[in-house]
Formats: structure tokens, C-alpha cells, sequence
């Protein structure tokens, strides 16, 4: 995948077999995979960069349910794969109307899940739409430029890198280190001149659109 060799996969799975069979399959396959066997401690790994968590719903503490509730509500924009055993209409339903991104039964074939994640992150490099609104600026996907009502609103090359990289991360925050990774993969740069496309983008964009977090990163809203 363009930008990023080796997509960033959180595997929350009770099973002590299964759970670390994943792991070593996805780190084969190119993936760097983390496995997570105690849901407790899901979001003290939030502080990585994931870029996909495939999410059991049958857990012993705390309902996969919930988990997928509160990550959406935190990363709307993270593909989350559900595996389970549930195979029930009722529970697919609840899962997609709480934001899961694709829902895969067990037992099933490993190269399926392989697959399945691939698509989804596929999906995600793509921008959602060619035309998105970030408050009263319009982002013309098509035609590569920030309008503001019947204006203009000119940008750097590497400031529309810049904005690009964050609308599709939009509502998660991206790491320094990461977005240095995918958006100046050509040259090498230090922060002091990420921060000063930051504010270039901040001098155009809402007040408060880009929210800094101290040691963590950057977040489109």
C-alpha cells in the first residue's frame, strides 16, 4: 500500500490460540500486528497509530459491543472488522448501526480475513466524497483546491498534502512521526516544518478545526 508498507492492525481476541495464530499470520503477510488477549486494556493501546482493528464480540469482561461503540464514537473514520461467532441477523444489525465496517464469522478462512482488511483499508485511502465540507470551506476533491463560497483559498502544494492526509484520518488523531511518514515520504523534514504547514492550515481553516494533542499528535474535526 502506497505510503504506509506495513498497515498498523490491533487484534482484540480473548483466545489464546487463535489471537496469536492472527498476529503471526498478518506479520507474515506484510501487516505490523499487535495482538491485544485482555479487552481491559484496549484503550491504553489507542496512543498507536492503528490503521484497522479486527474486534471479537465474545469477550470475558467487557462486550465487544461496547468496545466497537466507543472506538467509533473516538475514530469514526477506523475500519474496524468484527470476527465472531455470532452469526445471527440481530447482531450484524447491531454492529453496523454502531459503525463496524465489515463483520466476519467464525470459523472462516484466514486468507478471507487477510482480504477483508486489505479492502477495508483500501477504502480508507480513498477521500469519501469529491466534494467535503470542513465548516464554511468547501475541499474540491475533483478539481484540487479550497473554495470558500465563490473564492479561492490558496494553498501550498505540501499544505493540500497536508489537509489531504488529514481529511482521511478525519476524527482520529495522527501521530507526527506518521504523517511526516505519508506526507514527506520523498525528502526528510523535521517537526519545525510540520508545525509551520500547520499553521498555514490553521490560518485558513475554522477555529479549532486542527486540535493539537500534547506527545500524541494532530486531529482533523
Amino acid at each position: 500500500m502506497s505510503g504506509s508498507p506495513d498497515p498498523r492492525v490491533l487484534i482484540i481476541e480473548d483466545d489464546p490460540f487463535l489471537g496469536p495464530s492472527l498476529r503471526d499470520y498478518l506479520k507474515e503477510r506484510g501487516f505490523e500486528a499487535f495482538w491485544l488477549g485482555d479487552e481491559r486494556l484496549w484503550r491504553e493501546t489507542l496512543s498507536r497509530p492503528w490503521e484497522a482493528v479486527v474486534l471479537d464480540l465474545i469477550l470475558p469482561h467487557i462486550p465487544g459491543e461496547h468496545i466497537l461503540r466507543e472506538l467509533k464514537s473516538r475514530h469514526p473514520s477506523l475500519p474496524v472488522l468484527i470476527l465472531t461467532a455470532k452469526e445471527d441477523l440481530e447482531s450484524k444489525k447491531v454492529c453496523f448501526e454502531s459503525g463496524a465496517d465489515d463483520y466476519l464469522v467464525k470459523p472462516f478462512e484466514v486468507l478471507e480475513l487477510e482480504l477483508r482488511l486489505r479492502a477495508l483499508l483500501r477504502r480508507r485511502e480513498r477521500p469519501p466524497a469529491s466534494r467535503v465540507e470542513i465548516g464554511e470551506l468547501i475541499v474540491d476533491l475533483e478539481a484540487g483546491v479550497l473554495r470558500r463560497g465563490d473564492e479561492e483559498v490558496v494553498l501550498s502544494r505540501r499544505a493540500w498534502d497536508l489537509l489531504l492526509y488529514l481529511l482521511r484520518n478525519r476524527g482520529r488523531i495522527v501521530s507526527k512521526e506518521e504523517i511526516l511518514e505519508n506526507v514527506w515520504s520523498d525528502v526528510i523534514v523535521n517537526e519545525e516544518t510540520l508545525r509551520s504547514y500547520i499553521k498555514e492550515l490553521r490560518r485558513v481553516l475554522p477555529r479549532e478545526a486542527i486540535k493539537t494533542f500534547k506527545g500524541r499528535g494532530y486531529r482533523l474535526d
